[in-house]
């Protein structure tokens, strides 16, 4: 069987809880994009090991399209008008105990990237974009993050804007977590730079080695706030860059360049592809001891 290759994030959602994320997926909006449109399709909900899923395809069609068919009288291979005309799917899982989501890239038609644009347009015109946001993050491979930040002989920018958590938080980003509600905002950005000397001081690197080393780590000083943020958006709750200088050559690192993904079927099987979410979402909280809050 074909497989393909499946990405993990988290859907944020501003001014608008889990039911109605639910309702846009079960009852999707259609929207028009250039010459194609977008809606959700074949949507089956259910639950594996106590979890509930949903999942549905990310549907990419023309309005109007055309097919070669035959005339079997004049012998002839001709062009037909094809009304709806699908041009590719791409398969996703969404799982709300953990607000995660799986989504397959498909080659040259919906690539991860399109996929989170359209996903997020297809959920807002739901409400009529009313003072909603709907956004996809990618979820960190914390092995690829380190590896990547450990090669830089100094870092010299550090950026990250993340959004509070829910139902899952992190020890290693609980005081920003609760700082973040206790101003009761819907984001936060912060940013940090150093041209000059040996940069900036940071515990980025030995924080999230720590982690690999220990699910259990809990750091004797709480980290600084852009080092908590980083965290916080590696662990899908916003985006987060780090440029630094390798040698002679300035390196940025991104947090969605190390997001994790997993390769399975094309055309999968709802509960396989909800077993294998679950196992992987259910690594990420393990890996980084995360703990459930109530669910919205």
């Amino acid at each position: 069987m074909k497989r393909g290759r499946y990405y993990l994030g988290r859907i944020i959602k501003i001014n608008f809880d889990q039911k109605r994320l639910l309702e846009a997926i079960r009852e999707s909006s259609i929207i028009r994009v250039g010459k194609f449109t977008w809606t959700i399709t074949n949507v089956v909900e259910g639950r594996i090991n106590g979890s509930h899923y949903i999942m549905g395809r990310l549907s990419k069609y023309a309005q109007e399209g055309h097919v070669t068919v035959v005339d079997e009288e004049q012998r002839l291979e001709c062009t037909a008008i094809a009304p709806k005309l699908l041009e590719a799917s791409s398969p996703f899982l969404y799982m709300p105990e953990f607000s995660g989501i799986a989504y397959m890239h498909v080659w040259n038609a919906i690539t991860d990237d399109l996929f989170c644009k359209r996903f997020k347009a297809v959920i807002e015109e739901k409400y009529d974009n009313f003072f909603i946001d709907c956004s996809i993050e990618p979820i960190s491979d914390y092995k690829s993050f380190a590896a990547k930040l450990s090669k830089l002989n100094r870092i010299t920018h550090m950026a990250a804007t993340v959004h509070p958590p829910n139902p899952l938080f992190g020890r290693c980003w609980a005081s920003l977590d609760k700082y973040i509600k206790t101003r009761n905002a819907e984001s936060i950005t912060v940013k940090e730079n150093n041209e000059n000397g040996d940069g900036i001081k940071t515990q980025i690197v030995e924080i999230v080695t720590a982690i690999l080393n220990d699910s259990l780590y809990e750091p004797m000083i709480e980290p600084d706030i852009t080092d908590a943020a980083l965290l916080m958006a590696a662990d899908g709750y916003g985006r987060g860059t780090i440029h630094g200088r390798e040698d002679n050559s300035e390196i940025v690192v991104r947090t969605s360049d190390t997001q994790k993904c997993f390769l399975f079927d094309k055309e999968p099987d709802p509960e396989a592809l909800a077993e294998k979410v679950l196992t992987m979402l259910s690594a990420v909280s393990h890996e980084r001891n995360m703990k459930h809050g109530e669910i919205h």
